[in-house]
């Protein structure tokens, strides 16, 4: 199944490894280490460049999205 995460991008459900709220995860200074070293080895899609409330982790890549966490997890069910 697939799921929309903004704009004009959906991601199937299987790839995804986790969906996370940017306000609470960025927090902890290990999230950030971790975001920061993805956005430097060009691993962060920016799927809009609105106020990101969310990013979703796959395999591969990791998506920032401007759509809340709870409405996300409505959409994966």
């Amino acid at each position: 199944m697939y799921i929309h995460i903004g704009e004009n991008i959906a991601i199937t459900t299987e790839k995804i490894i986790g969906i996370f709220d940017m306000d609470t995860s960025t927090v902890n200074k290990a999230t950030r280490d971790y975001l920061s070293l993805a956005e430097k080895n060009k691993k962060i899609i920016y799927v809009s460049y609105e106020l990101p409330k969310s990013f979703i982790v796959t395999a591969d890549k990791i998506y920032i999205s401007p759509i809340n966490t709870s409405t996300l997890l409505k959409r994966a069910k």
